[in-house]
């Protein structure tokens, strides 16, 4: 709850004459002080009234790409049984507020806002919640109350088309790497029947001796399993354009469009940052896991982490989570690379990019194929030209 300028006036001059008609034994003075003093506490009783309205969103679309349009539908509707008279409500959207007309909406009925969503950068744009502030008829109590959830926008980074996907490694068994288009179906584990398994598939032996029948999982072992390592550490990217570091939007875009592609091509592929996970907006479940890899897109930010490829390297050593890497980062990250080298024993295949820098990246830099681009379209337009595969 707060006073207005012309509440605290009135208040002062409520206490100003009480005490001056008590101390003089003006009783006009003391009458006018206690119907100020009055006023003030009536005042702030209209205010506290807690008006009966329910606010709902509907988001259209809640996820978006980078420059795609996207809107908010608002609807607020009364449900109480009296006239609410003096409210002013405003909507958060991002950074800036949309007023919605609210002023004297009668019992049972509803009022709706339409207005268009920032999509102009990536990110998670929170939505609300609606604020409504109640006036008292003189304007000296002003109580404003938060109403609805927030609800977030995801706007993704742009996504470009690749057409090439790395080719499986097949390790055979003396040792030798050979590519693969296609990959080879190897055992992988048992599981019980299900209805509609082929017979050929199951395990008699094993379910003779559980007594249910069990049926063979096969893998398949030379499938490419795709690393994609995303630099997010603030040093990397050390130039800003308006506070947006856009080799790291580049990145993420770069990120996004390889993370496309292996889904459209059914390859394994596992999203990583360097300096730990995005932080989950209210709104959606908590954890990085319970996300998307374009909602962590949407959500990574820059963090200050030195030391997190190092880190970051160390344990994509110790996993082995697949066979290709691809690694994205700034014209900062450079200095790095030999950590990213170190990993060419554990990868049989890996891939660097490197946006924003202003020269391009020595050839040959820690024995990896560097692909220097300004920004994500330019990346994609070189990904075919990478035969490292």
């Amino acid at each position: 709850m707060g006073i207005t300028a012309r509440g605290i006036g009135l208040l002062v001059a409520a206490v100003v004459l009480l005490g001056t008609g008590f101390r003089f034994a003006y009783p006009e003075l003391t009458l006018l002080g206690a119907a100020a003093g009055a006023a003030v506490g009536y005042a702030a009783l209209v205010a506290a009234w807690r008006p009966r309205l329910t606010v709902t969103r509907h988001a259209d679309p809640d996820r978006v790409a980078r420059g795609e349009p996207a809107s908010m539908t608002l609807t607020v509707r009364n449900a109480g049984r009296l006239r609410s008279a003096n409210l002013l409500a405003e909507d958060r959207c991002g950074e800036r507020g949309v007023p919605v007309p609210v002023l004297r909406l009668r019992p049972g009925r509803d009022t709706e806002v339409r207005y268009d969503v920032p999509t102009h950068r990536r990110g998670v744009v929170p939505v609300g919640p609606l604020r409504v502030t109640r006036r008292d008829p003189l304007g000296l109590v002003a109580l404003a109350r938060p109403y609805g959830a927030a609800v977030p926008v995801w706007v993704y980074p742009r996504v470009h088309p690749l057409t090439a996907v790395p080719r499986g490694a097949g390790r055979s068994l003396d040792g030798r790497v050979d590519g693969v288009p296609h990959g080879s179906i190897t055992f992988d584990s048992l599981r019980e029947y299900v209805v509609g398994d082929e017979l050929r598939r199951v395990h008699w032996r094993t379910s003779a001796r559980v007594g249910e029948l069990m049926v063979r999982e096969n893998v398949d072992t030379s499938l490419p399993h795709l690393i994609v390592l995303v630099d997010n550490r603030a040093a990397a990217h050390p130039q800003r354009v308006g506070q947006v570091a856009e080799s790291f939007e580049s990145a993420c875009e770069a990120a996004a469009s390889i993370v496309s592609a292996a889904h459209r091509a059914d390859l394994p592929v596992v999203l990583l940052f360097a300096s730990g996970e995005p932080a989950a907006p209210g709104g959606v479940p908590e954890g990085g896991s319970a996300l998307g890899p374009l909602d962590r897109l949407a959500a990574a930010e820059l963090a200050d982490a030195d030391d997190a490829v190092r880190a970051a390297t160390t344990r994509l050593r110790q996993d082995r989570l697949g066979d290709t890497l691809i690694f994205l980062t700034g014209p900062g990250g450079r200095d790095d690379l030999g950590h990213v080298g170190a990993l060419r024993g554990a990868y049989p295949s890996v891939v660097v990019g490197v946006f924003g820098a202003a020269e391009p990246t020595p050839p040959g830099a820690a024995g990896l194929v560097v692909v220097d681009a300004a920004d994500g379209a330019q990346f994609a337009a070189e990904w075919d030209g990478v035969r490292r595969w």
